[in-house]
């Protein structure tokens, strides 16, 4: 018997943004694509083991859409780390973050314009499609100027990319969420583990390096305001919990709505950030003996932070929230509950008891 449920589809449904997204999809009978199912979740969910990096996935897509009238997509699956993810054939990369959008869209689109009835459409982009050095807080129609690093310039050739075919999309809301680094005691990447100083490499000596439980330092150049860049976090069950509110919003006026979401509060400067998470720092001469010293790094197997990583690393870039404050209204605090210094201290599991109370309370 088909479910009285509206039917929802949630690409990478068993990365850590997707099993904190699936328990608040009650409303849906949600179809989970990913490489892999999802390990736990309190809600009932039909896996499907999809590759979005081959051609026939956006066949299949567009199968699951019809044959389940389904209402919306949600967009998550994509290679943030390839070295922990076991992927690092940069085509292969470029074919599951780029084409494999691409395939998602035109899988949308053909359901549509077969008399599908898909409303809604969420795209999971990045800060890091802003570049690494801005010189005030970006705002959602700002120039995204992503370099060198390969995941930046994969989030911005599909952000790109979303905002070009949101057009063939029908009569499908398009929203572009743009997350500041993602933080939370369950969480894991670049920035977060390298302030853990658990960024460690699968050679032999990162390796040998965790299994001594010795911690990374930070390294910073001599000079300059390094310690004082300024950087956001949000926490990733409030990103779950922006999602699942769109999903259940009234629909938009504008078919394309980008939003940049970030912790409540003030940014933080690097030097805060390190003490937070207990981080040490080691200063040297230049940007460019930092530079080569994280290349040998991760050439020895020392570290997981790749060398095209560093301009992000040093960086400084912070967003402008204030749309996604007025979106949310009167409901901003309880859809985004964490400050970004709450956020990042349950990364180094302390989190302030009041802020642990209150969302506890309001959960």
């Amino acid at each position: 018997m088909a479910s009285a449920k509206p039917s929802l589809l949630v690409t990478g449904a068993a990365g850590s943004l997707g099993t904190r997204l699936l328990p608040l999809l009650e409303g849906f009978n949600v179809i989970g694509l990913d490489a892999r199912p999802p390990s736990e979740t309190s809600t009932p969910v039909q896996f499907e083991k999809i590759d979005l990096g081959q051609e026939p996935s956006c066949r299949r897509m567009a199968h699951i859409l019809r044959e389940t009238g389904a209402v919306g997509v949600v967009h998550l699956a994509f290679v943030l780390d390839p070295l922990r993810m076991g992927i690092l054939d940069r085509d292969r990369m470029w074919r599951i973050n780029v084409a494999g959008t691409a395939r998602v869209l035109e899988a949308i689109a053909e359901t549509n314009r077969m008399g599908g009835e898909v409303k809604k459409f969420v795209h999971l982009s990045s800060v890091a499609v802003y570049g690494p050095k801005l010189q005030r807080p970006a705002r959602e129609d700002d120039r995204l100027d992503a370099k060198t690093l390969v995941y930046a310039m994969h989030k911005k050739e599909a952000d790109v990319a979303v905002q070009t075919r949101a057009k063939d999309l029908g009569e499908c809301d398009v929203y572009i969420l743009r997350p500041h680094i993602f933080a939370g005691a369950s969480v894991e990447n670049y920035m977060i583990n390298c302030l853990r100083g658990t960024a460690y490499g699968n050679g032999k000596l990162g390796k040998m390096l965790e299994r001594r439980g010795k911690l990374l330092p930070l390294v910073f150049p001599f000079g300059g305001d390094y310690l004082k860049h300024k950087l956001q976090f949000i926490h990733v069950d409030d990103v779950a919990r922006v999602i699942a509110w769109i999903l259940k919003s009234p629909k938009t006026q504008d078919q394309v709505t980008i939003l940049n979401l970030a912790g409540r509060g003030e940014a933080i400067t690097v030097a805060e950030c390190a003490r937070l998470m207990g981080a040490s720092i080691k200063r040297l001469p230049s940007v460019a003996l930092c530079r080569t010293v994280i290349q040998t790094m991760w050439n020895l197997g020392a570290t997981s932070i790749p060398p095209d990583a560093f301009p992000y690393l040093i960086g400084s870039y912070t967003m402008d929230t204030s749309k996604l404050r007025a979106l949310l209204g009167k409901e901003y605090e309880q859809v985004v509950r964490y400050t970004n210094e709450s956020a990042l201290a349950d990364s180094a599991g302390s989190a302030p008891a009041a802020e642990l109370s209150r969302q506890e309370t309001a959960s």
